[in-house]
């Protein structure tokens, strides 16, 4: 028995072979035009999907200043804050824990040991800086009287008794100036 079989081949004439390759070729460019209309007119779901939305691109082109942040007006009055509120925000940090040398709140030694230089020397460290602390506890925004209150505060937790400071009288306000007038002109000549 022979293994070769005598096959015929469907296409038998150059028009059918024609007629098949055109086919071939039309049955692929609506296949691939039927994918192109189901991947493209299908509504997307899931994570990140809404970032084409008009909100979402809204949100992204909203300025950064808008976001988070709050205007000071300048020239209002600044509203003191208190020894413990201070010492929260800012002193607790180091002076919890112990950091870099800092006495630590309830360290009666430690505390004492400074207290005995004395309550302005104790500020004006606090104010100014020394050795690892940086000047106002790193926050420059703080009035001198609020770190004083913080000094007062801490030293007081630490076995002191300190009286807080007082806050100092507002100044005079000064005169209104005259309206600021346009320079002269110089003649033309």
């Amino acid at each position: 028995m022979s293994d070769a079989h005598n096959h015929e081949s469907a296409i038998r004439t150059p028009k059918q072979l024609a007629a098949a390759v055109i086919g071939f070729f039309l049955i692929t460019v609506l296949g691939i035009a039927l994918l192109v209309q189901f991947v493209t007119a299908t509504k997307l779901t899931g994570a990140g999907t809404e970032s084409q939305s008009a909100e979402a691109i809204g949100k992204r082109l909203q300025p950064v200043a808008d976001v988070g942040f709050t205007l000071k007006d300048a020239n209002a009055p600044k509203v003191l804050q208190s020894g413990e509120a201070i010492y929260s925000s800012t002193c607790a940090a180091c002076h919890g824990a112990g950091v870099a040398g800092a006495p630590k709140v309830g360290d009666n030694g430690a505390w004492g040991a400074r207290l005995a230089q004395g309550y302005d020397t104790v500020v004006k460290h606090a104010i100014e800086g020394l050795r690892a602390m940086p000047a106002k506890g790193g926050n420059p925004d703080l009035d001198d009287v609020e770190v004083a209150r913080a000094v007062v505060f801490m030293a007081n937790k630490s076995g002191g008794s300190l009286k807080e400071p007082a806050v100092p009288a507002a100044p005079a306000a000064a005169p209104a100036s005259a309206p600021a007038t346009a320079p002269a002109e110089a003649p033309k000549g």
